[in-house]
C-alpha cells in the first residue's frame, strides 16, 4: 500500500488537499472520484522528497511536535502494536497534514518491506541523520521503544534549551532595538526644532550643543544613505559567509573573541555531547557516532576538530586524548568522557558532560544579560542626559547675559 497526496475541488467548489492510501494510483483516483472530488493533482509520496512535483511533499515537522510524535510512537510499541499500526495512530490523531502526509509515507514504505530507518532515510528535511542512526541501532538491538523514548527525551531537551536562549534575548534586543529608535528620533526629529531657534542667536554655542547640531543635521541628511549602507555590509557578509573558507576564519574568530568564545565552545560543546550520549547509549558504533555528532555544531572550526578526533580514534587513541588535542572542548568535559571509558559508561558520562555545559550556558547567559540591561539603561540616560544639557546650555547662557 502507497501514500498519495492529492489536490482537488469537491462539490461545494472548494480546492482541499490531502493524502489518501492505496495499493495503485488507478485505484487511488477511482476512489477520491467516489467521493465526490475532482482531482488536480495526485502524486505519491516518493522517496526524494526534494524532487518531487508538489512543493508540499517537502515537509519539516518541529521539534515539539517530532518530540511528541516521537514519544507516542514509543508507548505504542512497547504497547506491542507493530510499527505500521503506530504510525498510523498518530497519522490519525495529527492535525497539520504534512505531518500526517510524511507519517503515511513511512508506513507505506515499511508495508512494502522497508525498514523503519530505511523509510525515514525518504524524507531527509524531515529526520535528521541522527534520528535515522538512532533508529537503526534501535532496530539492530530488538530495543526501538527505548531507543525511542531516548530520542523524544534528547529532541525535548534539544527545545528547550533553544527556547531558554531564545526568551533570555527576547528582552535585550527590543531594549536595544527600541534605544536606537528613541535616540534616532530624537537627533532626526525633536533637536532640529529646537536648536532652530539657536541660529537666530548671534552668541557663540557651546562645544557640546555645536556637536549636537551637527550630529542631527548628518543624520539628517545621510539617514538613508546609513541605511542603505548598513544593510549592504549585511548583504556582503552573507555572502562572504557562504563561502567556507571565509565562514571557517570568522568560526575560528569566534572561538577566540572575549566572551563569544565561551558562548561558542559551551554551547557546541553541549550538543556534541549530549547528541554523542543519545547515540552511543542508542549502540551506535563510536566512530558513526562521532561522525554524526559533528554534523550538529554550527561551528565549522569545531566541527573539523571533531572530524579530526574521529581520525585519530580510528588509529587507536582514547576518545578524551584525541578531544584534548583539538584545545576546544572544556577540561572538565575531557575529565568525564575519559572517567567513562575508563569505568565502561561513555554514555552516561558524556550525558553528565551535556548537562554541566547546559547548566554552565544557563548561568552564563544570565549573568551577561543582568549585566548588559543596566548598562544599556545607564549608557541611554548618558546619551539622554548629553542631549538635554547640549539644549539647556545655550539657553541658560542666554538668560545671563540678560541679566
Amino acid at each position: 500500500m502507497a501514500a498519495f497526496e492529492y489536490q482537488a475541488i469537491n462539490a461545494k467548489g472548494q480546492t482541499v488537499k490531502g493524502v489518501h492510501e492505496s495499493d495503485t494510483v488507478k485505484l487511488a483516483r477511482q476512489q477520491l472520484r467516489s467521493q465526490g472530488l475532482t482531482l488536480l493533482e495526485l502524486n505519491e509520496v516518493r522517496n526524494k522528497e526534494h524532487k518531487s512535483r508538489s512543493p508540499l511533499l517537502s515537509h519539516s515537522i518541529g521539534i515539539r511536535q517530532m518530540a511528541h510524535i516521537t514519544r507516542q510512537l514509543s508507548a505504542l510499541l512497547r504497547s506491542g502494536l507493530a510499527i505500521d499500526e503506530a504510525l498510523g495512530i498518530i497519522a490519525q490523531q495529527l492535525e497539520s497534514s504534512g505531518s500526517k502526509r510524511v507519517l503515511l509515507g513511512i508506513r507505506s514504505r515499511i508495508l512494502e518491506g522497508q525498514s523503519f530507518a530505511q523509510a525515514c532515510q525518504a524524507f531527509p528535511s524531515t529526520f535528521t541523520p541522527l534520528y535515522r542512526a538512532t533508529i537503526a541501532a534501535g532496530e539492530s538491538s530488538g530495543k526501538l521503544d527505548q531507543v525511542l523514548e531516548r530520542l523524544a527525551d534528547y529532541i525535548s531537551d534539544k527545545g528547550q534549551i533553544h527556547r531558554k536562549l531564545q526568551m533570555a534575548m527576547i528582552y535585550p534586543l527590543m531594549l536595544t532595538s527600541v534605544s536606537i529608535l528613541v535616540v534616532i528620533g530624537l537627533l532626526a526629529y525633536v533637536v532640529p526644532e529646537i536648536t532652530g531657534v539657536f541660529d537666530k542667536m548671534d552668541q557663540q554655542l557651546p562645544d557640546i550643543t555645536v556637536a549636537l547640531i551637527a550630529s542631527s543635521n548628518f543624520l539628517k541628511n545621510n539617514g538613508l544613505y546609513l541605511l542603505l549602507g548598513m544593510l549592504s555590509l549585511s548583504a556582503v557578509a552573507k555572502a562572504l559567509l557562504r563561502n567556507a573558507n571565509h565562514r571557517l576564519k570568522y568560526h575560528r574568530f569566534l572561538l577566540t573573541a572575549p566572551l563569544l568564545s565561551k558562548f561558542t565552545k559551551g554551547i557546541n560543546t553541549a550538543r556534541f555531547t549530549r547528541t554523542l550520549a543519545i547515540l552511543t547509549n542508542s549502540g551506535v558504533e563510536l566512530l558513526e557516532a562521532l561522525k554524526i555528532s559533528s554534523q550538529v555544531l554550527s561551528n565549522n572550526a569545531m566541527e573539523k576538530a571533531v572530524e579530526n578526533t574521529a581520525l585519530r580514534v580510528r588509529e587507536g587513541q582514547s576518545l578524551n586524548k584525541a578531544l584534548e588535542k583539538t584545545g576546544l572542548f572544556p577540561p572538565v568535559t575531557i575529565h568525564l568522557i575519559a572517567s567513562g571509558e575508563a569505568s565502561g559508561q561513555l554514555p552516561r558520562m558524556l550525558a553528565n558532560a551535556a548537562d554541566d555545559q547546559e547548566r554552565e550556558m544557563e548561568a552564563l547567559t544570565e549573568l551577561t544579560m543582568g549585566l548588559f540591561e543596566p548598562i544599556l539603561i545607564l549608557f541611554m540616560g548618558l546619551v539622554v542626559l548629553m542631549i538635554v544639557l547640549a539644549i539647556l546650555l545655550p539657553i541658560f547662557e542666554m538668560n545671563q547675559l540678560v541679566h
